[in-house]
């Protein structure tokens, strides 16, 4: 009897197995305490439930379909990990977005030409920079938690800022890999270093030079406002 029992046991199936999403949803929630949502994803569509390019929120004419959350809502962003892996589970390949701000980072983004020029332009510097996460339209360059007062202050000192220069602070949000969005697939440029201890994170003033500088030579003027 203990042998059947035992037997039993060795071919009793396997639950599914983790997504990707959900693995690097806790990361960023349990190691590294950075609050982050499902986003809306995208539609599925045709017989076999394959997923579209279309947004799965109700907005037909949405203009960055999948990369954005819907519900639950940025508000609802948390580090819980029984939360996490509650969302996640039910929906295992919702894309992992990330509430920017507060204690979590904060991130300078550019259209993607210009975000591998500046790049480039602060590897030429010397600086050391923290992760950087490209989506196929724009990259942004994670840095240091700053304050809107803070960010003004950097800013009015500056004699133009172009419009394709994007601040994802307090009440922003950040798609991380290796979300699917409707333009394509979310990847790291620059991954966060291996371990537990939350990634290093550079200053936003060591960083918005470059930044601005590559922006204001965008070849198509920065006016891009796609994901």
């Amino acid at each position: 009897m203990r042998e059947i029992l035992g037997r039993r046991r060795r071919h009793r199936p396997r639950g599914r197995k983790r997504s990707a999403q959900l693995d690097a949803a806790l990361t960023c929630a349990t190691a590294w305490k950075w609050p982050v949502v499902p986003g809306v994803g995208l539609a599925v569509s045709g017989a076999r439930g394959e997923r579209g390019r279309g947004c799965a929120c109700p907005d037909p004419e949405c203009a960055v379909p999948g990369a954005h959350p819907f519900d639950p809502g940025l508000l609802a962003a948390t580090t819980d990990t029984r939360m996490v892996r509650w969302w996640w589970t039910g929906r295992p390949t919702a894309p992992v977005v990330l509430a920017t701000g507060g204690r979590a980072p904060c991130a300078l983004s550019l259209p993607a030409v210009a975000g591998a020029r500046a790049l480039a332009a602060l590897d030429a510097m010397g600086l050391r920079l923290g992760p950087v996460v490209a989506t196929p339209t724009r990259w942004s360059v994670f840095v240091a938690p700053y304050t809107l007062e803070r960010l003004g202050e950097l800013l009015h000192a500056k004699d133009r800022v172009p419009s394709s220069l994007r601040f994802h602070g307090e009440g922003g949000y950040l798609l991380l890999p290796p979300s699917e969005i409707g333009a394509g697939q979310v990847r790291w440029v620059r991954p966060p270093s291996s371990g537990s201890d939350a990634p290093w994170l550079p200053d936003v003033e060591l960083v918005l030079d470059a930044l601005v500088e590559a922006s204001d030579s965008a070849p198509d003027g920065g006016s891009r406002l796609a994901y």
